[in-house]
């Protein structure tokens, strides 16, 4: 009985360690996600590169429990490097491209990433690889996360109970989401690493004590995000000095200019109506030199900080009505306070807070106008998938959820800066197909022919409806349309359609474009709702990417674990399938998270309950089988299958249009009863493993192959990526059969905890 308490006390110690390193790795894992493609744009060029690498440097540290040395002090050095690295690109990229370019330029490049085209000049003397890019961050982020992940693994495997050691570390990652979304909202980033170095420090006094440098630079880590503030590199706090971080951006904003600014990128300028700047004001002039009635029921979808707004209210009826959608609080916020015109303070205008394809499919309203205002996020906004946070406005679904929408007379208008000519061929296809006729199309300036494999660089408008139809009939009689330059358009500016060629001095003139539509351009759908991707396929740069990141996966994962695995009892088959285990695991999480965002918007708060929703599943799990006591795994195979069959077959818009509570339910319950599924046979193969440490890294290594196969969705889309995830379980399925059979089946319980 007294050696059984001793045992017991003995091992308090250890379980709590366990929750905080589990708490401090995922919140450095989300600090990190979050903060490094907001300073580095070029690793939204490729997905999950810095989710990868932190689930690579977890698996090698668990790999490494048994090494002699101790990496934790490393994590110090590693992180202080990578936040130095992280200000060091931001400055080479706003200071230096004259002299350096980082990734090159491609003039038609298969996947649009708006960051390659912001450039100064194409004659820079020096030209860094973007595969070199991501390399050395990958690189980073593994060697960063390796310490914790030793630290993780060593208190893990004294743990007699793995099930028992399992549950902690899901409960401090649990909380490690908990405290990085607080953080997030309310906090700077100075804030978020100096939590962290807290954390460090902890533990490096608990496992390398004496080694007062790597307390100092892990204290110094965060405190260098405040140096470009006072030094020369410090251009964006310069140029914009408000800062904050919305639930999809890192935002710089500049109050005297009224620029916002997101990850680096310029997005948004406050213009008032009093501007001449036409753009916005060509619908509402065309729609009255056309003879139709003034629009009275107007939406607009990304409303942003107003501009759209405010042109709407200059035309629009006393007794008009709109409905103004704005996915992101801190731009809302900002056109709310500092629009020249107050748009959002006229009482004709109710803001709705959310996502527009949720809107479309909840409203019951019928609307004159739809207007679809500059959507484009610049970036990826998910750390587990290819999405952005457009994606699911352009697809065919959401284009007949528009039509919906639309009263029999009312017009739709999409506008933007598409770049590309075949993403213009893409919408107007889609448009065809729903609308049953080729869209109206605009450029400012104006050009005669959009084609696929030429740049579309312009201000390009897209129409549809029985307006539109009316206005391309007036072109048709009048042959172009002229607007008074350098003059702000209004209800009684003197613009309108002309046939006089003569008169066009000091207009801009506007006149249909013709649209080139290959026959073989795909059309996005929900289920491949890939705009800016040129054909299905997987770009070259990916495939750079995944090798760059494979090749540095391989070296550390033998350096770290494989090159020792036979000299320290290691199980094959067991590792082979608690590693397939992990890849499956991977690609349901990006299901589940792409699912949720075609609900709610592919938001940083939407992937946060989504990761601590996963990670509540493999908790119940968990103590499903601590109380269960399962024999096999075929009952659970069974159960995953049937729950991807069924994920597979639901369409993923499903839930759109149910109350909130409601869709949250439903969608929940689909996207997550695999992971319960999957959860409870990696507890089982977890409670009979020999080093359950062991098996905790390959589980975590798995997540490596399901993050690279990600990359299939770019083919098959992101429903049949669960298909994927289905032959990886099989063959999962296969391997843990045979580690049970030899195993001879499981290993009591009550002998685990007994001792």
């Amino acid at each position: 009985m007294a050696r059984t308490t001793t045992l017991h006390q003995a091992l308090e110690p250890a379980k709590l360690d366990l929750f905080l390193v589990s708490a401090v790795s995922l919140f450095l894992e989300l600090a990190l996600i979050r903060w490094l493609p907001a300073h580095i744009l070029f690793l939204t060029f490729f997905t999950n590169t810095v989710l990868l690498a932190s689930f690579l440097g977890l698996a090698v540290g668990c790999m490494a429990t048994r090494h002699t040395r101790t990496y934790i002090s490393a994590t110090s050095v590693c992180l202080l490097i990578l936040l130095v690295a992280g200000l060091g690109m931001e400055w080479i990229r706003l200071s230096l491209q004259d002299i350096i370019d980082v990734g090159g330029n491609k003039s038609v490049p298969q996947m649009v990433y708006f960051g390659t085209e912001v450039r100064v000049t194409d004659l820079a003397a020096f030209v860094i690889p973007i595969e070199f890019v991501v390399g050395a961050v990958f690189l980073g982020v593994a060697a960063t996360m390796a310490g914790l992940g030793q630290a993780l693994g060593r208190r893990f495997g004294r743990l007699p109970n793995g099930i028992e050691a399992y549950t902690i570390n899901i409960g401090g990652s649990l909380c490690g989401v908990l405290l990085f979304q607080f953080f997030s909202m309310w906090f700077s980033p100075v804030w978020w690493f100096g939590l962290i170095a807290v954390g460090l420090t902890y533990f490096v006094l608990r496992d390398a004590p004496g080694k007062w440098w790597a307390v100092a630079l892990a204290v110094a880590a965060p405190l260098v995000l405040l140096l470009p503030e006072y030094f020369a590199m410090g251009v964006v706090a310069e140029k914009f000095p408000v800062e904050t971080w919305s639930p999809y951006y890192r935002i710089n904003y500049s109050t005297s200019r009224r620029e916002i600014v997101v990850n680096l990128l310029g997005h948004q300028n406050m213009v008032s109506r009093n501007d001449a700047f036409p753009a916005y004001a060509i619908p509402y002039l065309l729609n009255r030199d056309a003879a139709q009635t003034p629009f009275r029921d107007i939406l607009i979808i990304g409303a942003g900080s107003g501009n759209d707004v405010s042109r709407a209210l200059q035309w629009a009826a006393a007794d008009a009505r709109i409905d103004a959608v704005e996915i992101d609080p801190v731009i809302l916020s900002l056109g709310k306070r500092d629009h020249p015109d107050h748009p959002y303070q006229d009482p004709r205008v109710t803001v709705h807070l959310g996502d527009g394809r949720n809107f479309l499919r909840s409203t019951t309203r019928q609307y004159d106008l739809i207007v679809f205002a500059l959507i484009d996020s610049l970036v990826l906004h998910s750390s587990v998938s290819s999405l952005r946070l457009e994606s699911y406005l352009f697809t065919r679904q959401a284009m007949a959820d528009v039509a919906e929408r639309l009263k029999p007379d009312g017009m739709f208008v999409t506008y933007n800066y598409f770049r590309q000519g075949w993403i213009v061929s893409r919408l107007a296809k889609t448009m065809l197909t729903v609308f049953g006729r080729p869209p109206m199309v605009l450029t400012l300036p104006p050009r005669d022919t959009i084609a696929a494999d030429q740049r579309a660089e312009g201000f390009t408008l897209l129409f549809e409806g029985k307006r539109a139809d009316a206005i391309e009939a007036v072109f048709g009689r009048e042959g172009r349309y002229s607007i008074a330059s350098g003059v702000p358009p209004s209800p009684l500016s003197p613009n309108g359609f002309r046939k006089d060629k003569s008169a066009s001095g000091g207009y801009i003139d506007l006149r249909p474009v013709h649209v080139e539509v290959p026959a073989d351009i795909r059309i996005a759908e929900d289920t491949w709702p890939f705009l800016y991707l040129r054909s299905a396929a997987i770009p070259a740069f990916s495939w750079h990417g995944i090798v760059v990141m494979g090749l540095i996966s391989i070296a550390m994962l033998w350096f770290f674990g494989w090159r020792g695995a036979g000299a320290q009892g290691g199980q094959p088959d067991l590792n082979v399938a608690v590693l397939l285990l992990g890849a499956g695991f991977m690609l349901i999480e990006t299901k589940a998270v792409v699912h949720m965002a075609l609900i709610f918007g592919s938001t940083w708060t939407v992937n946060a309950v989504v990761f601590f929703a996963v990670l509540a599943m493999i908790g119940v799990a968990n103590l499903w089988v601590l109380n269960r006591r399962p024999a096999g795994l075929r009952t659970y195979y069974a159960g995953l299958f049937v729950m991807l069959a069924l994920n597979v077959a639901t369409p993923l818009d499903s839930f759109l249009g149910l109350p909130q509570i409601a869709q949250g339910l439903a969608a929940g319950v689909l996207v997550l009863s695999p992971v319960f599924f999957a959860g409870a046979i990696f507890a089982t193969l977890l409670r009979d493993a020999k080093r359950t440490e062991q098996a905790l890294a390959y589980n975590t290594a798995g997540a490596l192959i399901g993050g690279f196969t990600e990359n299939v969705s770019l083919l098959v889309g992101f429903n049949y990526i669960i298909v994927v995830a289905g032959i990886i379980y099989c063959a999962s399925w296969i391997f843990s059969e045979r580690s049970l059979a030899r195993s001879g089946g499981t290993v009591p319980l009550a002998q685990v905890g007994a001792s």
